[in-house]
């Protein structure tokens, strides 16, 4: 297989929303790498989570969603590349670490004595209070209560005052039962941990062994820590030092200083906790907490020179995303006109991102922009120039926002279901005028569409989501050729291009689960005409069909019985030649 670099490292990432009181888990531990140069399409129905997967990684999200975990890791050189003139302030600044660094490293000779006291702190804790299960039951039952609360309240809303007085009555008869089973919840918890503490304080032999056990654990913590730490640890903290100024010379002195003491307090915590600094993925973990780490690379007497790990998943700063979205990681929307601005000209509209992303005049960047204004095919683009939106057609408008989506030369350019917006001649030309620029640009599509036609034409790789998961991935030829997922036979059972003559249209039954719930087993099970019993009850891993073919089913183990794709998807070959001339 052809080595190719991965410019985007998507690993087991969370988005969620907090909805009306509730919390809904759009994205669930989706891992994915995008490669330079390719064009990955992103299907599946409304609601799968394809627009929420994409706007974490431009940094679009709405303001209620976030990212709960994982990383999202951006493999821009150019973007990446960091150089941090030192002055005597940096100077000062480095000393001041490295000394601080030198005195925290003496807690790391004390980490295992230090988490034997954390351990032996945590069981008395849990003597004295409720156990982690009973707690995660109470926390369960709690957060139960109050979803049925802030349901009963919305449906409350939707009632009409002067017809449904009854409604009205009885759902505030509810609410105030829950009101009470809630602070009834609380009530028992915290009657419980009374009882356990004074429990506890009654259990005379328990107390004087932890008091004993304590009280040697910290005069060997003492000891320990009292030592001295080698040259290999003060030649890292060096190291660690100079990370610490490239990661925060982007900013302003007072940021520099706060970001310092904030990084100085994370390795701090770390190195009592005994993380092993010396590994790149702890490494950067910590920094995350803070700021983008910058990994060192060398140095000149006026220089430091580094190389930025940029994970998107943890954006703390938002100027930092100026540098990222429209430079970088562009977006193309399904409607041209809700993209452009109604009473700016077209020609302003393009200069004015070209003005905000690199160094030119006024005069280089029309010159630019008109140049943007020819390639994706605007006649007579100088006398376009000064135009409005809406003296261009659907077409045209759409190739505008194109133009301004590559201004910059992005390293992904998003395209959130350009064509729908379209009618049919005119989203066969924006294809492949998206597919044409690619060979000149060199960017990387990542299309989404829940149009299989138009992934055929469009996409190398496809990632099939259902439920905020990625449930297929593959080359389009082995998605649609050699499909194994229940329900990517369903999408494309669904195409209306390979229905028969005098057959009935399919659709898939039933509709997506409740993100606001926990999901188990399989999300598509209810849906899925090839159910197993162990759909049911436990989610399925990510089967490799081939080195570049997977699929999350229990249809591919082993021990799974042999069923075949239904008979309107067999053979598909011929048949999608002739729908979509591939």
């Amino acid at each position: 297989m052809e080595e190719k670099k991965v410019l985007l490292s998507i690993k087991d990432l969370d988005v969620k929303f907090r909805v009306r009181g509730r919390t809904l888990t759009a994205i669930r531990g989706i891992s994915l790498d995008i490669y330079e140069n390719e064009s990955i399409a992103i299907v599946g129905e409304s609601g799968s989570g394809k627009s929420v997967f994409t706007k974490t990684f431009a940094g679009m999200l709405d303001t209620n969603g976030f990212i709960d975990n994982g990383s999202i890791i951006f493999n821009d050189d150019e973007l990446a590349d960091t150089v941090v003139k030192v002055d005597g302030t940096a100077r000062s600044l480095m000393e001041k670490a490295r000394k601080k660094l030198d005195e925290y490293s003496l807690l790391e000779l004390g980490a295992g004595t230090y988490r034997e006291i954390l351990d032996l702190e945590r069981e008395k804790k849990e003597k004295s209070g409720l156990s982690g299960e009973e707690q995660q039951a109470a926390e369960e039952e709690l957060k139960d209560l109050q979803q049925k609360r802030a349901d009963t309240f919305n449906l409350k809303q939707t009632f009409d005052p002067a017809k449904e007085k009854d409604k009205i009555r009885q759902a505030a008869n509810e609410i105030k039962s829950y009101d009470a089973k809630i602070k009834e919840l609380k009530k028992r918890s915290e009657q419980l941990v009374r009882e356990k503490k004074h429990s506890l304080e009654s259990d005379s032999a328990y107390m004087q062994h932890y008091q004993k056990r304590l009280a040697e654990l910290q005069e060997k913590y003492k000891r320990e820590i009292a030592g001295q730490i080698t040259q290999e640890t003060r030649a890292r903290n060096e190291i660690l030092a100079k990370e610490i100024y490239l990661s925060v010379g982007r900013y302003g002195l007072k940021k520099r200083v706060q970001f310092t003491n904030q990084l100085l307090k994370a390795l701090k915590k770390a190195m009592k906790l005994g993380v092993d600094l010396s590994d790149e993925g702890q490494r950067n973990a910590v920094f995350d907490n803070v700021t983008f780490r910058v990994r060192y690379l060398d140095e000149t007497p006026e220089k430091l020179h580094g190389t930025c790990i940029l994970n998107l998943a943890n954006v703390k700063y938002s100027k930092d995303w100026s540098q990222i979205r429209g430079r970088r990681i562009a977006t193309v929307f399904q409607d041209p006109m809700t993209s452009l601005n109604p009473i700016i000209t077209i020609g302003k509209q393009i200069t004015s991102v070209i003005l905000k992303h690199q160094s030119c005049s006024e005069s280089e960047a029309r010159q630019r922009a008109l140049e943007l204004m020819h390639k994706v095919g605007i006649p007579n683009a100088v006398a376009r120039f000064d135009d409005y939106p809406f003296q261009y057609s659907g077409g045209m408008r759409q190739r505008i926002v194109i133009a301004i989506a590559l201004s910059c030369q992005p390293k992904i350019l998003i395209c959130d279901e350009p064509t729908t917006a379209l009618d049919v001649t005119i989203q066969a030309q924006i294809l492949q005028l998206i597919k044409d620029l690619q060979k000149e640009f060199n960017y990387t599509i990542v299309f989404i569409t829940h149009d299989l036609g138009v992934v055929a034409n469009v996409a190398d790789r496809v990632a099939v989501l259902y439920a905020g998961q990625i449930i297929e991935l593959g080359k389009v030829d082995e998605v649609f050729y050699d499909p194994r997922h229940p329900y990517t036979w369903a999408l494309l059972s669904s195409l209306p291009q390979l229905a028969q003559k005098n057959t009935k249209l399919y659709s898939i039954t039933g509709t997506p689960p409740s993100l606001y719930n926990q999901i188990v087993g399989d999300a598509f099970a209810p849906r899925n005409p090839y159910c197993l019993e162990i759909d049911t009850m436990l989610e399925p891993p990510m089967f490799q069909v081939s080195e570049t073919h997977f699929a999350k089913t229990w249809l591919l183990d082993p021990r799974a019985p042999k069923i075949e794709k239904p008979e309107g998807i067999q053979n598909i070959h011929e048949k999608l030649v002739a729908a979509f001339n591939i």
